[in-house]
């Protein structure tokens, strides 16, 4: 029994260790801009997409390393995605296309 708690504790402190480790990145919608223009990250982490903005964003990226539409959100809404590839990512706003972001995704 001490045995199967003591396997199963390890497992859990493993998983909330990497779980941890895996830092997010908070990206603010306002004024029709990024709060960023370009920025750097890590495979694994997430971008957080957080509309401060009146009206209704849609940020998307086309990129060839990892494509994704996160949809329409409005005023204090949040979306968001893992990175999964290391690569450029060129990110927008379907509604807004003046608001561009680049993302180097690396290992």
């Amino acid at each position: 029994m001490y045995r199967r708690f003591s396997t199963a504790l390890i497992a859990a402190s493993f998983l909330l260790s990497q779980s941890a480790a895996a830092e997010e990145h908070v990206v603010v919608q306002k004024d029709k801009a990024f709060s960023v223009k370009s920025m750097k990250a890590k495979v694994g982490e997430t971008l957080v997409f957080r509309n401060e903005d009146p009206f209704a964003h849609n940020i998307f990226s086309l990129s060839s390393s990892q494509s994704f539409d996160l949809g329409t959100f409005g005023k204090g809404e949040t979306k968001q995605v893992v990175l999964k590839k290391e690569g450029k990512l060129d990110v927008e706003c379907a509604i807004h296309p003046e608001m561009k972001l680049t993302v180097e995704v690396e290992k």
